[in-house]
């Protein structure tokens, strides 16, 4: 054997007798199941988020439908006896009160048949006075008697229905209100039914609408009622009546409120939106732009809970616009995270920052 190779083996046992005495006496690694505590320093820091300190206060909400504004009252007055018209006493916007005589009637002879059943009274009574006196000395019959009463009977009937005839030439206002429209001029020759006039009151009005079949339940007579017409005039009023059963096709339940219309504005017969309060909660005034929606659908918010996580809690909505929305559900007081959200999870610790700390 060459010295070279004698060399080259001893160097190989060399080499192998260190690697046994470093494996024996050397550090060995161990591997562990569960992973080392990070020191704080290592551990990555927790995201931050501003967040804008809010609190419940009362709120009264409000259910809007949109309907109309009509007259408290409205009659057409029509001719209840045939003639023509001789004089008016009204014209078209006229206020009148009840009992004011509106317009008269041609007479047509209804005088005199009323003066020709009080003359027929005025005989039959005396004839009847007679025969009672000659029955009782028995010189008339029964029968005479009870004739006389009959026709007696029979001549007041027909001097009531004389004296009605000449009450229906002159037609009067059944109510306080006014004139809204005239159907005839001088000289019109009217018959039974025909229209004469209108009358209106609208010192009081009644504006109807239909509540979805989802928030009947909250309407309830006696509740305040806000009431903007077209033209952006307001008007005061309370609901009168709510519909037990709601409407076949639209299953939506009509209402009717009584407004008061003091000044007489001409908005009757107009379309209007009616407010009506609901009673007062607890509620916050958020923007929309800080409302999600979960996993199904519903809106809810994102805040920071007591151990700085993020919490997602669900709200109910009571009135939405472009400057806000009241929504309730939520506790008394929340961080409401108004930037981050979106790059924070549910559950995940965050570092609230508030909003005005932030912008000093």
């Amino acid at each position: 054997m060459t010295k070279a190779k004698l060399g080259s083996i001893g160097l190989s046992l060399l080499v192998l007798v260190l690697l046994v005495v470093w494996m024996v006496t050397g550090e060995v690694k161990v591997a562990r199941e569960e992973v080392p505590e990070q020191a704080p320093g290592d551990r990555a820091a927790a995201p931050s988020v501003q967040v804008d300190l809010l609190q419940a206060r009362l709120y009264e909400p409000a259910l809007m439908v949109q309907g109309q504004l009509e007259p408290w009252r409205t009659v057409s007055v029509g001719a209840r006896i045939s003639g023509t018209v001789e004089e008016l006493m009204v014209e078209q916007g006229d206020r009148v009160r009840e009992g004011d005589v509106l317009l008269r009637l041609s007479e047509d002879g209804r005088g005199t048949a009323v003066e020709q059943w009080r003359s027929r009274i005025r005989k039959l009574e005396a004839d009847l006075s007679a025969a009672e006196r000659l029955r009782a000395r028995d010189l008339a019959s029964e029968s005479e008697v009870l004739t006389l009463q009959s026709e007696l009977a029979v001549a007041k009937a027909e001097l009531a229905r004389a004296r009605l005839a000449m009450d229906h030439l002159t037609p009067r206002a059944p109510f306080v209100g006014t004139v809204n429209r005239r159907d005839v001029d001088l000289g019109d020759l009217v018959q039974v039914g025909s229209p004469l006039l209108e009358l209106v009151r609208v010192d009081r009005l009644k504006a109807t609408g239909q509540i979805p079949q989802q928030s009947v339940g909250n309407v309830e007579e006696g509740q305040k009622v806000s009431v903007r017409s077209l033209d952006g005039d307001t008007l005061e009023g309370r609901v009168s009546f709510v519909a037990t059963a709601a409407d076949r096709e639209t299953r939506s339940f009509a209402v009717e409120v009584t407004v008061e219309n003091p000044e007489r504005k001409r908005v009757a017969g107009g379309s209007a939106t009616l407010r009506i309060s609901l009673p007062e909660v607890r509620a916050m005034f958020i923007s929309p732009a800080y409302l999600s929606l979960d996993d199904d659908g519903r809106p809810g918010v994102r805040h920071v809970g007591e151990n700085n996580e993020v919490v997602f809690s669900n709200v109910r909505l009571l009135n939405v616009t472009t400057d806000g929305a009241w929504v309730t559900g939520l506790p008394e007081e929340i961080r409401l995270i108004t930037r981050g959200a979106g790059f924070v999870s549910v559950g995940q610790q965050v570092r609230p920052v508030n909003r005005d700390a932030d912008r000093g």
